[in-house]
């Protein structure tokens, strides 16, 4: 059996037929159906002119059509595209073109946006539009129809070599699609499931649909939700196609912005076992949403609840320990990764703390100097992270960043994600930003994390951002906004007292603005160029 999802999946689908694959609200999709739809979807693709490679991009909120438009896709061997549905006119042309999209499956409420530039995509040959109460769109047949209208399409065979492309955001720059080999890709999962499953390691593709009908007749089936969108790769990979390997039902919010109430109560109406969230954007309200309940004298059965991941934004020691207290039962497993790549992680239990950004780096993971030599544990050095685990193939249509990003050090191929950290004397690793974001003031590199997480050491702080602004002494100064949990007061005098605890000197932000919400993207990530947007409109932030 090839080491492909679409291949494994539809073996999971003949041995657990009767299974939940996807469940979302009152929606849920067997096993059998969920790869009979996708099937049919297979097949129209397959009608419009779609071959191995043709491009399927996915512009929708979280649904079952999401996963399946993806697993139709990997059937012909073609390849999903995510698209982010907050992108307009712009943005998604760009990304449409640039991926070379042949076919859309699309959410109604966001039709406008795709009919104004449907004509400038010469290579698009089929839209299907699912409705979700938006105006429809004449020329472009409805999801049920569309299926309806379509026999299953047959299985075939697939190779480790085929692409599996997913684009990362564009917040330091346009979107760019990361390409893997589907096999290799695939392989990771499989390798890595296990262990959060209670399995042996597992030989091969063709171990994994025993592995699931074992964990279904025993009851143990994992049940995972992706808190952020299917959208972005945390809530993708880690709540939907990973688990999928293992015959798992993946749980999708009805909601479609990040509540923490409906979180919670999802994960005690499905019984969820791993939930996947993004740092202390998503962990903070949780939090304060089990405050509340504990004070109302309401009690909510989170007892399934025994892995929570989360990758993509700081999680802070004290936001950890605040959900263990609510949570005794669970681990909390912090990854430092990105589209490019997983590096390190950070685990937290019950009674055994662990610092903020402090990971153990994996076997295949190192820290660099900007001469790409490895830096000597426990020196102090600032350097790059890179892994030579599963490394990309590339970056779509740019062999010039990709290059730069995968490159060969010493006949061994790396990705550099472009995390900065110090690695120390014992092998951790402290992770200290991005460095597309480092703030260079006065020739000293400044990590906005890190500033961050002082000034969120203010326990009336619900959330903020750091960012250099122009400075005509020093090149750029440090500053931030800051939003305050409900009920809590804090100027800025008190925020820099806070942070300067924390930090040296030249570190410390020069001016902070409250503000009522700190900007996020829909699956947590920091908005830093709304965010300094709002503190130049602040008429002292702009001074």
């Amino acid at each position: 059996m090839e080491m492909h999802f679409a291949t494994i999946w539809e073996s999971i689908a003949d041995a657990v037929p009767d299974h939940d694959a996807v469940v979302q609200g009152d929606r849920r999709i067997s096993w059998r159906d969920y790869e009979d739809r996708s099937a049919r979807l297979a097949q129209a693709f397959l009608d419009a002119g779609l071959t191995k490679d043709s491009k399927v991009a996915m512009y929708l909120y979280n649904c079952p059509e999401y996963v399946e438009t993806q697993f139709a896709a990997l059937k012909i061997r073609g390849v999903p595209v995510n698209v982010n549905y907050r992108y307009l006119d712009q943005e998604l042309h760009y990304l449409l073109e640039n991926a070379d999209a042949e076919a859309i499956v699309f959410h109604s409420s966001l039709g406008e946006r795709l009919a104004r530039i449907k004509d400038r995509l010469p290579m698009l040959k089929l839209a299907i539009q699912v409705d979700d109460g938006g105006e429809l769109l004449d020329d472009c047949p409805l999801y049920p129809d569309v299926l309806a209208a379509n026999e299953p399409a047959a299985r075939i065979e697939r190779a480790w070599e085929d692409t599996y492309m997913f684009y990362t955001g564009g917040t330091t720059g346009m979107p760019k699609g990361v390409m893997y080999e589907v096999g290799h890709f695939t392989e990771q999962f499989i390798a890595q499931m296990p262990m959060f499953l209670g399995l042996d390691p597992i030989e091969g593709a063709e171990g994994a649909a025993p592995a699931a009908r074992k964990l279904v007749d025993e009851g143990r089936a994992m049940v995972a939700m992706s808190g952020p969108p299917l959208m972005h790769g945390t809530g993708c990979w880690l709540g939907q196609m990973a688990p999928h390997l293992f015959g798992a039902t993946a749980v999708l919010s009805a909601e479609r912005s990040f509540d923490a109430d409906d979180i919670l109560q999802t994960v005690a109406r499905e019984g969820v076992n791993q939930l996947i969230i993004v740092g202390d954007a998503f962990a903070r309200p949780m939090v304060r949403r089990l405050e509340e309940l504990a004070a109302e004298g309401t009690e909510i059965d989170l007892s399934s609840l025994v892995i929570l991941v989360s990758s993509g934004a700081m999680w802070s020691t004290e936001v950890k320990q605040a959900l263990l207290e609510h949570l005794p039962q669970a681990m909390l497993i912090d990854v430092l990764g990105s589209t490019e790549g997983g590096m390190a992680i950070n685990i937290t239990t019950a009674g055994a703390s662990t610092d903020t950004a402090k990971f153990t780096a994996q076997p295949t993971t190192k820290v660099f100097n900007e001469a790409d030599q490895e830096i000597e544990p426990g020196s102090g050095e600032i350097g790059m992270v890179a892994t030579s685990g599963i490394v990309p193939i590339g970056y779509y249509k740019d062999p010039e960043k990709s290059e730069r990003t995968f490159r060969t050090i010493d006949g061994v191929r790396w990705s550099f994600p472009g995390d900065w950290a110090t690695i120390e004397a014992d092998g951790t690793m402290t992770l200290l930003g991005r460095g597309s974001h480092c703030i260079n003031s006065g020739g000293e590199k400044i990590f906005p994390e890190e500033v961050e997480e002082a000034i969120k050491a203010h326990g009336g702080v619900a959330d903020c951002l750091v960012f250099g602004v122009p400075d005509e002494r020093f090149g750029e100064r440090v500053v931030g906004v800051a939003s305050l949990e409900p009920g809590a007061t804090a100027d800025e005098a008190e925020l820099r007292d806070t942070a300067r605890q924390h930090l040296a000197s030249f570190k410390l932000p020069k001016s902070v603005v409250i503000v009522d919400e700190i900007p996020r993207a829909p699956n947590g990530k920091a908005d830093y160029p709304t965010a300094r947007e709002l503190f130049l409109a602040d008429a002292d932030g702009g001074s």
